[in-house]
């Protein structure tokens, strides 16, 4: 029998539910709805500091309100959450990411757990060791990633939370905990640094994508030599990530070399890439907003449908918090129309 239209397919699946019910005592479960595939989402490492502190979030209509419920009505379904191993301050540790993961997911968001194999921020300058790990040969620091990895994706599987997407290292441009880690000195030594923590992922949750994340997503030449580097050396992953923080000049030419080296990443490697990390200065929002739009749409259109997602870096960041400037709240707690962009 054709159907004409997807109301009359849904009739008929309820009409033999129920005779299968009736008659034999048989249930057919509903069939589950395909979850949300294009990621929309925002960084907030900071949310649970900022809230300590007292700073409060308002929606378009100046009403105060949860941070992530206003991230939420702006087209959000995604959330990233950093992780140290032992901070100097309260936050980011182990335990303030099962909360802010635990509280995201009740509210329908999908996760991201952001793994910096440092005490403090790893970024293409900074790939400190954490200071336990300090004095580690390089096997028992491939054993420190692993363990470290796997404890807190088991405690996050052990509060009801299966982050979708975990990266190995936070912007590694040049490799990570280093000197061992230093990919310029020893791209084998990164690639086991990865593959421990990609071995940890997958022993906890076979189903979350590995990703391994360079900032400045334009620049192919980089991408080329980290992910050839890599290849040759048996690194194990799923995921490409980049980060892209134009300047109000240079977006469009910035979003289109990004394209450029998305398109090749998927055809060189065969993966899967995502923006992990934007952000452009808060004071112009109008072009924020073209900015994410553009940027958005270039990574749906990624060939074979591999471009996953972009998150925005901490968009709740208003006012002196930290002196960042790339947040997308205006100076008294509102977002500014950037975040309209995650509505399409």
């Amino acid at each position: 029998m054709k159907m004409k239209n997807s109301n009359s397919m849904v009739k008929l699946f309820l009409c033999l539910s129920l005779f299968l019910s009736v008659c034999f005592n048989i249930k057919i479960s509903k069939p589950v709805e395909a979850a949300a595939t294009f990621a929309k989402g925002a960084d907030v490492g900071w949310l649970s500091e900022m809230e300590y502190y007292k700073w409060s979030f308002y929606n378009d209509s100046g009403v105060k309100q949860d941070l992530l419920q206003i991230l939420k009505d702006h087209g959000m379904n995604s959330i990233r959450l950093r992780v140290w191993v032992n901070p100097s301050i309260n936050f980011s540790n182990k335990a303030d990411v099962i909360k802010q993961a635990v509280r995201a997911q009740k509210m329908g968001f999908r996760i991201m757990i952001d793994f910096h194999y440092s005490d403090t921020w790893a970024d293409p300058a900074n790939q400190k060791k954490p200071a336990a790990w300090s004095s580690k040969s390089f096997t028992d620091l491939k054993t420190a990633v692993y363990d470290h990895t796997y404890d807190v994706m088991n405690t996050l599987k052990s509060n009801g939370v299966t982050p979708e997407w975990v990266q190995v290292g936070n912007e590694t441009n040049n490799g990570m905990l280093w000197e061992d880690g230093k990919a310029s000195a020893s791209m084998g030594n990164f690639a086991a640094l990865i593959n421990s923590g990609y071995n940890a992922v997958k022993a906890v949750s076979s189903s979350s994508k590995v990703v391994v994340h360079l900032s400045n997503g334009y620049d192919n030449s980089l991408f080329r030599w980290m992910f050839d580097g890599l290849k040759s050396n048996g690194a194990k992953y799923d995921v490409i990530g980049m980060s892209l923080y134009p300047t109000t000049s240079n977006w469009s030419t910035l979003n289109n070399q990004t394209l450029t080296n998305m398109n090749d990443m998927v055809a060189r490697y065969g993966k899967e890439v995502m923006i992990s990390e934007v952000g452009m200065d808060v004071s112009a929002p109008t072009t924020a907003k073209a900015f994410l739009s553009d940027i958005i749409s270039k990574t749906k259109s990624v060939s074979g449908g591999k471009g996953l997602g972009v998150f925005y870096w901490e968009p709740e960041c208003y006012g002196t918090w930290y002196s960042y400037t790339k947040g997308a709240f205006d100076s008294s707690g509102k977002p500014t129309v950037a975040l309209d962009a995650f509505l399409n």
